[in-house]
């Protein structure tokens, strides 16, 4: 088995793989350092002639806190991860570098999860909050316990919404508003009705409910399942994501660049960020 800095990578019975989200201490919050090890045990699997499914789980009492507010980048300082898309940029300075490097780690990523060549379950507890949605959204599946709930609360900082904006297609488009705009927490109920998710299930057998899922799809011949998930994901293409998710990633670049413009370099809007948090803790 490869072995990760940030997740767990296992084989946990025939046909399936699991990958564990491992950082605990940060409520699995994503670095880029995470992202790309994730990229690589999908490939991991993918690459695996008897994994015909893959589990996404996470350790500890959330499933993701989001993006890492602090990015560590890898650990293994002397290693530069491969770069995965055909965006780049030398300097990384200026809006053309932020515009290239969130294409590739975020938006990038998460296109390539979503259309990867064998079925997906994410397997989701507690939070799952703004980046968390993008490591849950691409997967094919959603098994959740009931305790878990979603939140995309990027509005309080001024920004229109995660990179990777598959909101209308997880939640229709008047569930999508009042998530979006309001931006407060769904319940697994709120999203199961919404047809964001798959089955809920009790916190304390979502393991063994993910893992008897997995069963019903792994013992299919892995060139079927490949060409299926195919034709439905074409789907995405024929309601127009292609044009949607391009169109909302230059808008959440747009907002970026203006709070770098108006407020000193701040990727958000700093002053109302402080009132929010006030009013969180009050």
């Amino acid at each position: 088995m490869p072995e990760f800095d940030n997740i767990l990578y296992e084989k946990p019975e025939d046909g399936i793989a699991r990958i564990w989200l491992n950082r605990e201490d940060t409520r699995n919050a994503q670095d880029s350092a995470m992202l790309y090890e994730l990229n690589e045990a999908f490939d991991t699997a993918i690459g695996d002639d008897d994994v015909r499914v893959i589990i996404l789980a996470a350790k500890g009492p959330h499933f993701s806190a989001g993006h890492a507010l602090k990015d560590t980048g890898s650990k293994k300082k002397a290693e530069k991860p491969k770069r995965v898309t055909t965006w780049a940029n030398k300097d990384w300075a200026g809006s053309e570098a932020y515009y290239c490097r969130e294409k590739e780690i975020y938006e990038g990523l998460c296109r390539r999860w979503r259309d990867l060549s064998k079925p997906t379950i994410a397997s989701v507890h507690g939070k799952s909050i703004a980046g968390g949605l993008m490591l849950i959204w691409p997967m094919d599946f959603v098994i959740a316990s009931d305790d878990a709930t979603f939140q995309d609360n990027t509005l309080y900082m001024g920004i229109p919404g995660v990179e990777y904006f598959a909101h209308v297609w997880e939640l229709g488009i008047r569930k999508a508003k009042e998530f979006l705009l309001t931006g407060q927490p769904i319940t697994a109920d709120e999203a199961e009705k919404a047809g964001m998710i798959n089955r809920i299930v009790p916190r304390a057998h979502l393991e063994e409910e993910t893992l008897a899922f997995a069963r019903t799809i792994a013992d299919k011949p892995s060139f079927g399942l490949k060409l299926g998930k195919d034709a439905i994901n074409a789907a995405f293409s024929a309601q127009g994501f292609e044009n949607v998710q391009r169109s909302a990633f230059n808008a959440h670049h747009l907002a970026h660049t203006h709070y770098r413009l108006s407020q000193e370099g701040s990727f958000i809007d700093t002053d109302f960020m402080k009132r929010f948090q006030q009013k969180q803790r009050s």
